[in-house]
């Protein structure tokens, strides 16, 4: 006998309660957690499917449409994907990884909204900018960038995925290719990355875009504040090339 399969909603529905109530979690992933838990059962009501070709019906039980639902987005995705491959050039592409510290993690959860707004603004300077450089490519590129809130682990783990064509237009609107290897160094990317963020960070701090609760309300102070973004800049930032 073949194992039975677990999914996220037999975990929320065995065990979501009990993480609820020992966890400070905001409004919209606790709405998120109960959609997925209710999800075609009888709790959201039912309808009738019927074929049209020889009359037979069934009931079935009404989805949630939760855009986090892995049972209801599986379609979503899958015309997600086809629009995707239509506007695929004939080029390569490179798979890039950018992901924040885990020092950060406790700031981008409590600051969602603001800190993933400049996680993909980082990510998005950086590449235009570097892409526009005549010493790496001198050329404007488009990208594909999606976010992904937590690892494989699924543990709360900020990071963006970009897919990137090997080339762009040059100011004379003509195509340019890039080398076979990825054409920025990692390092280079890393170190402008991790300069872009702190960058943006500091701008949400000294505009009072960022809240602090917990383990990181000290940050409030601007000398504290100041010396954890000292100790982000003397890291090495984690960007690789899948």
């Amino acid at each position: 006998m073949g194992k039975s399969r677990v999914e996220v909603q037999s975990i929320f529905q065995t065990h979501g309660e009990e993480y609820r109530q020992t966890r400070n979690l905001p409004l919209h992933i606790l709405k998120a957690m109960s959609a997925i838990e209710l999800c075609r059962t009888q709790a959201l009501g039912g309808h009738i499917e019927l074929c049209n070709d020889c009359g037979h019906s069934r009931n079935a039980y009404n989805s949630c449409k939760n855009r986090h639902c892995p049972k209801c987005q599986s379609l979503e995705k899958e015309k997600w994907i086809h629009n995707q491959q239509e506007n695929i050039l004939n080029v390569r592409y490179f798979h890039v990884v950018f992901t924040i510290p885990d020092a950060l993690n406790t700031i981008a959860f409590q600051n969602q909204k603001a800190v993933y707004g400049i996680l993909f603004k980082a990510v998005s300077e950086t590449l235009t900018e570097l892409c526009g450089d005549k010493k790496y490519l001198g050329a404007a590129v488009g990208f594909t960038s999606i976010l992904h809130t937590w690892g494989q682990n699924l543990m709360h783990h900020p990071h963006i995925h970009c897919v990137i064509p090997g080339g762009g237009m040059d100011c004379t609107d003509k195509w340019i290719n890039t080398r076979e290897k990825f054409f920025i160094p990692i390092k280079v990317l890393s170190r402008k990355f991790r300069g872009k963020f702190l960058f943006h960070l500091k701008q949400a701090f000294v505009e009072k875009q960022l809240l602090f609760f917990n383990e990181s309300y000290e940050l409030k102070e601007d000398k504290i504040f100041n010396k954890f973004l000292t100790s982000l800049y003397q890291k090495e930032w984690f960007v690789c090339l899948l």
